[in-house]
């Protein structure tokens, strides 16, 4: 009887999923953990790894994940584009990111996996594996960068302007590359070494807290007139939407904005009595939140500056009082922001390397924390030595962020989801189908501008994460 009943449970193991042609092997590993049946008719659960994330830190989590450096570029993005094209896109933009994770969501919870690299494999095989892997590597790599990058670049500033000290002091502190190994030793790489994501939720609401005082610039909305030009009333329709030759350099802009993509399966996994349904909420929350400070960011940092802003805000409040002490707190609360969302971006990098090199080996504290160093140490030396790798970054965002927010999982979905239930001609698929098409062309577009960019020796900056 015993026999007959795991035989019985056996053959559901292998007959609810639609294919096994591309099962890989080191699936059912500690970092490899997927989704399986618990029974007959019920619905996948996590076996060997039970979350206990709640849904609060969740949404910290997530949210910090989608919010990045290039908030402070989003002004400069609406003065080439006006209020009315800008609220527009920044919600067609916020739109399709959730339909993006609904696929995600919808490949996940088809063939049981969590992890973004296995549903690679389960698509096309060892192909499908290594392309999520490495675009997952480079995509958080580069936004890893760009935040170091950020704090090499604005540490020393803010301290300088704390301290009233000397621009050619010579003090230790004043120097970048001292102050960006040090933030990197102390505060990012202890949160780094987490053995779950989930524990990080504390550091993500805090980030969040950061972001929301960043908000506080909206008070220099009502204390000052714009400095560099006159408001004139026949200027209103102009301001309300505008179309010049930088418009389209903001399309990119805000359609990578809400990058998140490498993190979600991984969030989901440790989620406390996991659903798609309750994934799909904490994702939408996340965006909703994002979508709501991203705007109050451009719109006020807009307002007060019109077409003078630059392509950096707090560099144009800088120009008026360069020790103005909301304005140093701001860009100290950016900075602090920034630092506490690298951690979130290194997880999902470290595990796409366990699935790479690593796919058979079970959790291991030595490798946990000998990828975590050896990612930190490379990222800070190519801030110190390479000064030109925003731009090498460029190209890798201009091709991996389109692969992982709109080709992956809508190819993925295509694949998966099996044809009985779904045909090729169905709407859903013919819908996946084109929102891969609208990647290539993102991702096109993207390259071009940048190429442009660098023949024509224009500054016009492509805000990634």
């Amino acid at each position: 009887m015993n026999r007959c009943s795991l035989q019985g449970h056996c053959q559901l193991n292998v007959d609810w999923r639609p294919s096994n042609r591309f099962d890989d092997p080191g699936s059912t590993l500690a970092e490899n953990i997927e989704f399986l049946p618990n029974g007959e008719g019920k619905k996948p659960r996590f076996t060997d790894f039970e979350g206990k994330t709640s849904f609060g830190m969740s949404v910290f989590n997530l949210g910090n994940a989608i919010m990045g450096s290039g908030i402070l570029g989003l002004a400069y993005a609406m003065a080439n584009t006006g209020i009315l094209l800008f609220l527009f896109l920044l919600t067609a933009v916020a739109g399709l990111s959730c339909y993006s994770i609904h696929l995600l969501l919808k490949s996940s919870g088809v063939v049981g996996i969590r992890s973004y690299e296995q549903l690679g494999f389960r698509a096309f095989g060892i192909t499908g594996k290594m392309a999520a892997g490495i675009a997952i590597t480079l995509q958080n790599i580069g936004a890893m960068s760009s935040y170091l990058y950020i704090v090499k670049s604005e540490f020393p500033l803010v301290l300088q302007a704390f301290l009233k000290a000397d621009t050619n002091s010579g003090e230790w502190y004043l120097n970048g590359n001292y102050l960006v190994v040090l933030v990197s030793l102390s505060l990012i790489l202890p949160l780094a070494l987490m053995k779950q994501l989930g524990y990080l939720g504390y550091a993500s609401g805090f980030s969040l807290s950061c972001m929301v005082f960043f908000l506080s610039v909206i008070y220099k909305k009502f204390q000052i007139l714009c400095p560099f030009e006159e408001f004139s009333a026949n200027s209103t329709l102009a301001h309300m939407f505008t179309v010049n030759t930088h418009t389209a350099y903001t399309i990119p802009i805000l359609a990578f904005a809400f990058v998140c993509h490498p993190e979600v399966l991984p969030i989901y996994t440790e989620l406390r009595n996991p659903t798609q349904r309750k994934m799909q909420h904490i994702s939408n929350i996340s965006i909703l939140i994002m979508y709501t400070m991203y705007f109050l960011a451009a719109l006020f940092g807009y307002l007060t500056f019109y077409t003078n802003v630059e392509a950096e805000l707090l560099h144009t409040y800088s120009r008026i009082d360069p020790y103005d002490t909301l304005i140093l707190c701001v860009r100290l609360a950016v900075l602090t922001a920034v630092t506490l969302t690298v951690p979130i971006v290194l997880f999902p990098v470290r595990r796409a390397i366990q699935e790479m090199i690593f796919p058979n080996k079970t959790f291991n504290w030595i490798r946990h924390v000998a990828i975590a160093v050896v990612l930190l140490t490379f990222i800070n030396m190519l801030v110190i030595f390479a000064p030109n790798i925003l731009g090498i970054f460029g190209i890798i965002g201009a091709t991996s962020a389109p692969c992982l927010i709109f080709i992956f999982p809508a190819v993925f979905y295509i694949r998966i989801v099996p044809k009985d239930k779904e045909p090729m001609r169905s709407t859903p698929k013919i819908f996946a189908a084109c929102f891969a098409g609208l990647g290539v062309l993102f991702m096109i577009m993207s390259l071009s501008f940048i190429i442009i960019d660098w023949t024509t020796g224009s500054s016009s900056a492509l805000g990634g994460h």
